[in-house]
């Protein structure tokens, strides 16, 4: 048996949206290759190629001819072709994404680390108190790397992209944080005093 990854991992390494990767693994299209429960789903990893493909060809075969076009490809891991009746998808370039991808995602493994010394085991880029989640989400603000990189020296463009990769499969524990409400409000501006006029003496 090969070993499994999460929905957020799949994701991450084919380039499927997670909720396509939900979909896909509910409708049974990779088979008992992908699994489902209440705690979360999981994929083989010698099913990555087919969820690709399924999620790929969505607008060109129905549901069940998806389910056989990867069925056929899962009986044929070395096939560089998957068929369906008239259907014919070279998967070739699949492979060589989801083998790319499977490379980030050990390369974004080795280049972070937890101690529970180190912020209470929050994951920071190895060798630093930099956790990943803040690197995430200043690219995710519209930081550059570059920006990124002036605020943190320490830290090469390489291992900002393996931290933002990282965050992406192995997203934040608990609700996601969330602003203030008072920082989305618009200040109010008036032309009125706070304190009314004083009172003319008797």
């Amino acid at each position: 048996m090969s070993p499994t990854l999460s929905a957020n991992e799949a994701a991450c390494v084919t380039g499927v949206p997670l909720k396509q990767v939900h979909r896909i693994i509910d409708a049974g299209l990779v088979g008992t290759a992908g699994t489902g429960d209440g705690r979360g789903r999981a994929i083989h990893c010698d099913a990555l190629v087919g969820l690709r493909l399924a999620h790929d060809v969505t607008d060109l075969l129905t549901l069940d001819g998806r389910r056989r076009l990867v069925r056929y490809l899962l009986d044929h891991p070395d096939a560089k072709t998957a068929q369906e009746r008239a259907v014919s998808v070279d998967v070739r370039t699949m492979k060589g994404a989801v083998r790319a991808g499977l490379a980030m995602l050990s390369s974004a493994r080795d280049a972070v680390e937890r101690d529970e010394g180190v912020l209470s085991g929050t994951p920071c880029v190895k060798g630093t108190r930099i956790p990943v989640h803040d690197i995430a989400e200043m690219l995710a603000n519209g930081d550059s790397a570059q920006a990124i990189h002036e605020a943190f020296p320490q830290l090469s463009e390489r291992q900002i992209e393996l931290a933002a990769f990282y965050a992406r499969a192995y997203p934040r524990r608990g609700r996601p944080r969330r602003e203030p409400v008072w920082r989305a409000r618009e200040p109010v501006t008036t032309s009125e005093t706070a304190l009314g006029e004083p009172p003319l003496p008797r």
